[in-house]
């Protein structure tokens, strides 16, 4: 699963995640965050630079997250992929290659840092949290991964007086994603069938193979 699909992840929430005291000003803002947090829509961009410096093109798109496992990304512009995990398995839709790749959620989920909003307890015991101080206007923490074999290297997470406004992400190649986040809606109804996925008719679909005989195509 790509880097892109952890970077969702932890984005799932949770409105049950047990807030703990903060030890900084980025901690709190986090904390803020995702208390009482139940649903979320907002509007993404983001920007790949490689190990070299060079930066792509950038993209654009909208998602949604409904706690407690929940979350649709869509990528609208230049190009259109969709990532949906509807509480347990992660579906991504790449229309151009006509390609569907599904993978069973709770594993995407481990030792991710999907626990950032949906259960801070195991955020410590996952990762390494440390504060990075304030620069570009916002409040930045850092997530490190314990695990002994990490997905990423490391996500900055800036923060301003209304919530999450940045990703930095570093990945194990040393290209650094950013995504920059805007009009957060909290706690808004979102029809059920957003996190709905089934694969179009005649999409080649790999992945975890049980899933291939209990999800109908459609047409």
């Amino acid at each position: 699963m790509s880097a892109l699909v952890v970077v969702v992840l932890m984005l799932s929430l949770s409105g049950l995640a047990s807030v703990q005291a903060a030890t900084g000003p980025a901690r709190a803002r986090l904390d803020a965050f995702a208390t009482g947090l139940h649903s979320l829509t907002g509007h993404f961009t983001q920007s790949l630079t490689d190990i070299n410096g060079n930066t792509g093109r950038t993209s654009s798109g909208t998602l949604a997250l409904q706690a407690p496992r929940q979350f649709r990304w869509d990528t609208l512009t230049p190009y259109k992929q969709t990532i949906v995990a509807d509480g347990s398995r992660v579906w991504m839709y790449d229309p151009e290659l006509e390609q569907v790749t599904v993978r069973v959620q709770s594993n995407e989920e481990a030792h991710s840092p999907l626990t950032v909003l949906t259960d801070l307890k195991q955020l410590d015991r996952e990762f390494k949290v440390s504060e990075r101080g304030e620069h570009d206007g916002l409040v930045w923490l850092r997530l490190t991964s314990t695990s002994k074999e990490p997905q990423f290297d490391y996500v900055d997470m800036g923060f301003g007086s209304k919530g999450l406004v940045r990703m930095d992400f570093r990945d194990q190649l040393g290209s650094t994603t950013d995504i920059r986040f805007s009009d957060w809606k909290r706690n808004v109804a979102i029809p059920p069938a957003t996190f709905d996925f089934v694969p179009p008719k005649g999409a080649d679909v790999i992945g975890d193979a049980p899933v291939l005989s209990t999800r109908p195509l459609r047409d």
